[in-house]
């Protein structure tokens, strides 16, 4: 019996999954300890997913059962699918525009911005890299070299400037997603199929947060975690870290 396509499909999955665990690991534990420091410091951490379906990466880690209470996650409604996704392409494309969301938040020097987007070369993605350096800030990139490497200059996903994001974070993760995302070849079918980023974007993601709880714990410092409230008692195990953050976080 042939083997079924959704289980090569999974096959496949995982192994870019353990590709990412085997040669991303320093990376991820570097990134890790960054967003440990800033925890500790009492500052909160910043994430931003400039693109349709890299704001999942940035939805994922945001007020997320078993993740930090201390992540703001800019999630911009010009990037949502559901306004319409040629709306969103030409949003992600628009210079100026990631200025725009960043520019009315009050960073510190030293502050952590953790960009994670799939194919690393739109505008809004390069405008947040390139802002946050302005400022001093830290910038963590998860994102896919092999799709910036593979993109040719002057294609009109680039920002103007023709840049990376590989190139312009002070840490990187690199997903491994390969050039246009989708990973299946199928006979009688012209496109390749399946795509992965989401997996690989919310695996890097997770993994960077727990390396950073982890990192918390080592050091004594409690994390602030939050429970599900869909769990028992899990309302009420939450309105401590709600209580510390809901002044800070402005769409908690």
């Amino acid at each position: 019996m042939d083997t079924p396509i959704h289980a090569i499909y999974l096959e496949q999955v995982t192994a870019l999954l353990a590709r990412v665990r085997d040669e991303e690991g320093d990376a991820i534990v570097r990134a890790g300890a960054a967003v440990a420091d800033r925890i500790a410091q009492n500052r909160l951490i910043y994430v931003i997913g400039p693109g349709g379906h890299s704001q999942i990466g940035a939805e994922e880690v945001f007020s997320r059962a078993g993740g930090l209470a201390c992540i703001v996650s800019f999630l911009d409604d010009g990037f949502y699918l559901g306004n319409g996704a040629a709306r969103s392409m030409a949003i992600e494309r628009t210079p100026g525009y990631a200025r725009a969301i960043l520019g009315d938040t009050n960073f510190d020097a030293g502050d952590l911005l953790i960009i994670v987007n799939a194919y690393g070369i739109n505008s809004a993605t390069i405008d947040s890299a390139m802002y946050a350096h302005e400022l001093g800030m830290t910038t963590i990139g998860v994102t896919s070299v092999a799709n910036q490497r593979g993109l040719p200059q002057g294609h009109p996903s680039r920002h103007p400037s023709g840049k990376d994001l590989c190139d312009l974070v002070d840490i990187l993760v690199d997903t491994k997603m390969p050039l246009g995302d989708a990973i299946v070849k199928l006979d009688g079918v012209a496109e390749k199929v399946a795509p992965v980023s989401t997996f690989v974007n919310a695996y890097a993601m997770n993994s960077i947060m727990l390396e950073a709880i982890a990192e918390l714990a080592r050091r004594g410092i409690e994390p602030p975690i939050w429970r599900s409230s869909n769990s028992l008692g899990g309302d009420e195990a939450n309105v401590a870290v709600t209580e510390r953050y809901r002044h800070r976080i402005k769409n908690l």
